[in-house]
C-alpha cells in the first residue's frame, strides 16, 4: 500500500441503510498523493428506484438528475481500481464504506481491504474546541470552501481539504505530544495511528519546540501582563467626540450618554446605583468605558460580574479592543472563574500515565493533550467532548480539597488567572465567584474600587445555585461501583494488593474499610428503597411519570439517615488515615502511585457526598426547602434530592454590605422591574429602599420593526388535554416557520411539552427541510445549540427556561419568537410550593406577589431576544390565550414595549406576516 496515497470518498444515497436496500445516487472520489490533490472523479448513479422527497430536498438531487445515469456496476471496476493501494478517507467512514462495500459485492467484485481514516474523528481530535464536527460546520470554522453541502462532489473536495489541513495541524504539534498521542492511538476507531506514527517519526530527533512542560506534558507558554506603574492618566469624558473617533459610523444614542455620565459619577463618588437599561442601549460599552476611566485614573480595579460565561468571554475578547481605542492606551482586562472551571494538571498527569477505562476516556485524553498546546486559560469549558468524556473532565477539575505544590503552582491555570486578575485594570468574573469572595483567602475585592453587576437580577439565581445541595442516586451508585468491595475486582482490590505489598495498611484496617463500605452501601440501598416506595405510593394515580414532592411530605425515620452518615464518616476517616500512611512510603511503583491517587480522588468525592447528605437529611435548616424528584418508570435510578435556600438576600449582603460607603456598587439589568412591583428584584438583592431605580430607554423608533401577535383561536390551555394543546402548538409552529422561512425561537416552560411537540412536528415531516435544534434533545450546550442555529438559514430552536434570556441573536438571524405558554412556574414545583406556603402565612397573596411578577419578568426577557438593534425586525407570537382572557393578562402586555398588539386568528396572522414580508 502506498502510504502517501489517499482516496477521499463521499456518497449521496436514497437512505441510511444498505442492508434495507438503499442505494448510491452520487459518488465522488478525490485522490491525494504526496500531500497534493491529484485527481477528482464524480458520477451521478442511477439507483434504479425512486429517490425519497426528503433526500431530494436534502441533496438537491432529483429523479431527473439520475434518469440518464448508469447503475453502479457500470462504474464499479473504475471505482475499485481507484481505491487500490490507497488509504480510504471519508467524513464518517462508517457510513460511506459499508455502502461502497455492498455495491462492490453486488457488482461481483471482492470486498475492499485497507486502512481507513475518518475526518470526523480526526477533526474532533485536532480541533477539540470546535462547536460542531458536521462537515459544513467544521469547514466553515476553518475557512474551507464548501459549495453545496450534501452534494458528493463538493463534500468530497471539502473533506480532502479538511484532511490536508488536519495533517498540517498535526505537523505543528511538539514531539512529546505526538508521542503521547501515538501510544493511545491504537484504540481509535479509524487508522489514525498511521498518521501519528509518521509525524512522531519525523520529529523523533527534535525535542525543542518552544513549549513549557509539566510532568512531560507540553503546555502553551503563558506570559503575565506587565505590572509596571502607569503614568498620570486623565479620565476621558468627552464621550461623543471619542466614540466618533473610534467608530466612523457611530450613531449617537442620548440615553447611552446619560447612562455613561451617571455611572461615571457613581464610580467617582463610591455610591450605589440601580439601572434598568433596555435592549439596544449599548449598555456594555456604557459601563465599560467609565469603568476603564475610573480604574486608570484611581489605580483601583473595577470588578465586572456577569451571569453567563458567554457574556464574560464576550467582554474580554470583543469589547476590550473598543475600550482601548476609546481610552487611547492599553487597558488590562482579566477573566477569572471558579476553581472547577480549570484543569488540575497533576490529576490529569496521574490519569495520563494510567490505563484508560473506555474509548471516550482515551479520546478525551488525546483531545486534552492537543488542547494544552493551544490554550492559555486552561478553562475546561472550551472543550467539546462526548458525554463519556465529560466524566473524565469532572475527574480533572480543580477543587478546594487539593492545593497545588510549589512547583505545580507555577503551571497552574487558576493561579495564572488569579495573578492576571491581580494585575488587571478591570476584572471580569461571574456572580457565583463574586459571591464566594468573602469566604476566600484569595479575595480579589481588597484592591477593587467598584463592583458592577451586569444581568444583576441573576445574582439571585447565582446565590441559590451556590448554596443548593443535591443528592443523586445514580451518582452515588457510580462512586460505589468505582470503589467496589473485596469480592469485586475494582479499586478496593487494587488498593489491598498495594497495601499488602508496601505495608501502608494492615490486613485488619483493610478488612474494616471493606466492612464499613458494605455497611453504608446496604444502608444506602435501604433508604433508597424506602424513598422509592413512598414516592410510588404518593403518585400512583398520576398520569405523569416524572414527579416531585417536598421531603417534608415523606414520613421517614431520621435514625436510618444518621446511621448511614455515621458509617460513611467512619469509612472516610479510616480511608484518610490509610492515605496519609501511603503518602509517607517513599518507594512506590508508578502503578501504586496511580492506585493511591485514584483512591484519594474517590475518597474526596465521598466526602463531598457526605456533606450533601448530612445537610439535606440529617441537619436540615428551617429557612431552606428540600424536595425529591423521580420518574416512576425507573425508580430508584431516577431519584434526585435537592436542598435550596428560601431567600438569598442575606447571602448577597455578605458581599455587598461591606462595600457600601467604601466602594461603588452598580446593579444593572435589562429587566429589573415589573409594572405592578418595581422593587420585586431589588428587594431580593437587598438593595436599600433609599437607592432608586434609574431607567434608560432606547430611541422611540427602536422597536419599529417589531410586531406582537396574540393568537385568538388557540385552545384554552386550562380547558383541553395536554395532547390536544400540543397538537395545536405543533400546527401553529409549523405554519409560523413556513411563513417566516425559519429563524424562529419556540419557547416552552416544560421540557416534557417541548419534547412531545418536537416529536409531533418531526412525525409530520412538514419541516424536514429545516434544521431543528431542541434543548435537551439535540446534543451540546445552550451556546453550542445557539451557534448551530445561527449557522443555518432555515433553522428553528426549541428552548426552555434558559433560552428566555441571556442569548443574543442580532439582525435577521432571528425572525420570530413563539411563546407556547405564559412562563408561570408550575404550582407543583417544590420550591414554588414551599415559598408560596411561607408567603401565605404572612397574609400575602403568593400569586400576585411572587408567581405573577416572575412570569412577567420572563416574558419581558423572552421579548428581549427579538429586537437587539433599531434595524432588527421580528415577530413576537403568544399562543397562550390567557394573556387575553385573564384579568392578569394586561400585566404581561404592559410589560412589553409599546409596539401594538394584534389579536388575530392563526390564519389571519399567517396572512398578515406574508403581507408584511412582501412590503420589506
Amino acid at each position: 500500500m502506498n502510504t502517501d496515497k489517499y482516496v477521499v470518498v463521499d456518497i449521496e444515497t436514497t437512505g441510511h441503510s444498505p442492508a434495507k436496500g438503499d442505494r448510491i445516487i452520487q459518488l465522488a472520489i478525490v485522490t491525494i498523493e504526496n500531500g497534493m490533490i491529484r485527481d477528482t472523479y464524480t458520477k451521478f448513479i442511477n439507483p434504479e428506484r425512486k429517490i425519497p422527497m426528503f433526500i431530494q430536498d436534502l441533496t438537491g438531487i432529483s429523479d431527473a438528475d439520475v434518469a440518464d445515469a448508469k447503475p453502479f456496476e457500470t462504474y464499479a471496476d473504475i471505482i475499485f481500481e481507484k481505491m487500490q493501494n490507497a488509504i480510504f478517507v471519508a467524513h464518517n467512514t462508517n457510513f460511506d464504506l459499508p455502502f461502497l462495500q455492498k455495491e462492490l459485492q453486488r457488482s461481483g467484485l471482492p470486498k475492499w481491504n485497507g486502512l481507513t481514516m475518518d475526518t470526523v474523528e480526526l477533526s474532533r481530535l485536532l480541533y477539540p474546541t470546535a462547536i460542531s464536527y458536521k462537515l459544513q460546520d467544521i469547514t466553515a470554522d476553518l475557512g474551507i470552501s464548501l459549495g453545496n453541502a450534501h452534494r458528493a462532489d463538493d463534500d468530497a473536495y471539502a473533506t480532502a481539504e479538511l484532511f490536508l489541513r488536519s495533517k498540517k495541524e498535526l505537523e505543528l504539534l511538539p514531539y512529546e505530544t505526538l508521542s503521547l498521542l501515538h501510544k493511545r492511538s491504537f484504540q481509535l476507531k479509524s487508522d489514525l495511528s498511521r498518521l501519528l506514527y509518521e509525524e512522531t517519526a519525523k520529529k523523533r530527533e527534535s525535542h525543542f519546540n518552544g513549549m513549557d512542560h509539566f510532568n512531560g506534558i507540553p503546555l502553551k507558554p503563558r506570559k503575565l501582563p506587565d505590572n509596571s506603574v502607569r503614568g498620570q492618566f486623565k479620565a476621558k469624558k468627552d464621550w461623543n467626540e471619542r466614540l466618533n473617533e473610534v467608530f466612523p459610523k457611530f450613531e449617537r444614542r442620548e440615553s447611552q450618554f446619560q447612562m455613561m455620565s451617571a455611572i461615571q459619577e457613581t464610580l467617582d463618588n463610591a455610591d450605589e446605583m440601580v439601572i434598568e437599561a433596555s435592549t439596544g442601549m449599548g449598555k456594555t460599552i456604557a459601563y465599560l468605558l467609565p469603568a476603564a476611566n475610573h480604574a486608570l485614573a484611581t489605580g483601583k480595579q473595577v470588578m465586572v460580574s456577569t451571569y453567563t460565561t458567554h457574556l464574560q468571554d464576550q467582554l474580554v475578547w470583543n469589547e476590550a479592543g473598543i475600550v482601548e481605542k476609546f481610552i487611547g492606551e492599553p487597558v488590562k482586562i482579566a477573566l477569572i472563574k471558579g476553581l472547577s472551571h480549570y484543569i488540575d494538571l497533576t490529576r490529569f498527569a496521574e490519569i495520563l500515565y494510567g490505563d484508560d477505562e473506555s474509548y471516550d476516556e482515551t479520546f478525551t485524553i488525546m483531545q486534552i493533550l492537543i488542547w494544552l498546546t493551544k490554550t492559555t486559560t486552561g478553562d475546561l469549558n472550551e472543550l467539546n467532548v462526548s458525554s463519556g468524556g465529560q466524566l473524565l473532565l469532572d475527574k480533572i477539575r480543580r477543587s478546594h480539597t487539593r492545593r497545588p505544590g510549589r512547583e505545580e503552582k507555577s503551571y497552574d491555570f487558576y493561579e495564572y488567572a488569579l495573578e492576571q486578575a491581580r494585575r488587571a485594570d478591570i476584572i471580569v468574573t461571574n456572580h457565583a465567584y463574586l459571591l464566594n469572595q468573602p469566604h476566600s483567602s484569595e479575595s480579589l475585592l481588597d484592591n477593587v474600587g467598584a463592583v458592577i453587576l451586569d444581568e444583576a437580577h441573576q445574582t439571585v439565581q447565582a446565590a441559590v445555585s451556590q448554596y443548593e445541595k443535591t443528592f443523586v442516586y445514580t451518582q452515588w451508585k457510580y462512586i460505589f461501583g468505582q470503589i467496589g468491595t473485596s469480592e469485586e475486582k475494582q479499586l478496593y482490590s487494587k488498593l489491598k494488593i498495594a497495601a499488602d505489598k508496601s505495608g501502608f495498611a494492615t490486613p485488619t484496617e483493610m478488612a474494616k474499610l471493606d466492612a464499613l463500605f458494605i455497611g453504608f452501601t446496604i444502608a444506602f440501598d435501604r433508604i433508597s428503597t424506602m424513598l422509592s416506595l413512598e414516592f410510588t405510593e404518593k403518585f400512583k394515580a398520576r398520569k405523569h411519570k416524572k414527579n416531585s414532592m417536598l421531603l417534608s411530605e415523606i414520613p421517614y425515620n431520621s435514625n436510618d439517615f444518621s446511621e448511614l452518615l455515621r458509617l460513611l464518616n467512619a469509612w472516610i476517616d479510616l480511608s484518610q488515615t490509610i492515605l496519609q500512611k501511603a503518602e509517607k512510603i517513599a518507594e512506590k511503583s508508578i502503578e501504586e502511585k496511580l492506585i493511591i491517587a485514584e483512591w484519594r480522588y474517590w475518597t474526596q468525592e465521598l466526602m463531598l457526598k457526605a456533606v450533601e447528605f448530612s445537610e439535606i437529611f440529617v441537619f436540615p435548616i428551617n429557612d431552606e426547602v428540600s424536595w425529591i424528584e423521580g420518574d416512576l418508570r425507573s425508580l430508584p435510578n431516577s431519584l434526585s434530592l435537592y436542598k435550596r435556600p428560601f431567600e438569598v438576600k442575606s447571602i448577597i449582603e455578605r458581599v455587598t454590605a461591606p462595600l457600601r460607603g467604601q466602594k461603588a456598587v452598580i446593579w444593572l439589568s435589562g429587566t429589573m422591574t415589573v409594572p405592578s412591583n418595581e422593587r420585586f428584584i431589588v428587594g431580593q438583592l437587598g438593595v436599600p429602599e433609599s437607592v432608586p431605580i434609574t431607567k434608560y430607554e432606547p430611541p422611540k423608533d427602536f422597536y419599529q420593526g417589531a410586531r406582537v401577535f396574540v393568537i385568538e383561536d388557540m385552545p384554552d390551555i386550562q380547558q383541553v388535554s395536554q395532547n390536544d394543546y400540543i397538537e395545536a402548538v405543533a400546527d401553529a409552529v409549523i405554519r409560523t416557520v413556513l411563513v417566516t422561512e425559519g429563524r424562529c425561537f419556540v419557547l416552552f416552560t416544560s421540557q416534557d411539552m417541548l419534547r412531545k411537540t418536537v416529536d409531533l412536528i418531526q412525525d409530520t415531516q412538514l419541516l424536514d427541510d429545516y434544521m431543528l435544534f431542541a434543548q435537551g434533545i439535540s446534543s451540546g450546550s445552550r451556546m453550542r445549540l445557539l451557534k448551530s442555529f445561527q449557522r443555518f438559514q432555515k433553522s428553528v430552536l426549541f428552548g426552555t427556561n434558559s433560552f428566555w434570556e441571556g442569548v443574543d441573536v442580532p439582525g435577521d438571524a432571528l425572525r420570530a419568537v413563539v411563546v407556547v405558554r405564559l412562563p408561570f412556574t408550575s404550582p407543583d414545583e417544590p420550591v414554588f410550593k414551599a415559598k408560596s406556603e411561607m408567603i401565605s402565612k404572612e397574609g400575602i397573596n403568593p400569586f400576585l406577589h411572587y408567581a405573577l411578577p416572575e412570569a412577567v419578568l420572563r416574558l419581558r426577557q423572552g421579548f428581549g431576544r427579538l429586537i437587539r438593534s433599531k434595524e432588527d425586525q421580528g415577530l413576537f407570537i403568544v399562543l397562550d390565550r390567557r394573556i387575553e382572557t385573564k384579568s392578569y393578562g394586561q400585566e404581561f402586555l404592559d410589560a412589553l414595549p409599546d409596539v401594538g398588539v394584534s389579536k388575530v386568528s392563526l390564519e389571519k396572522m399567517v396572512t398578515d406576516i406574508e403581507h408584511w414580508y412582501n412590503k420589506q
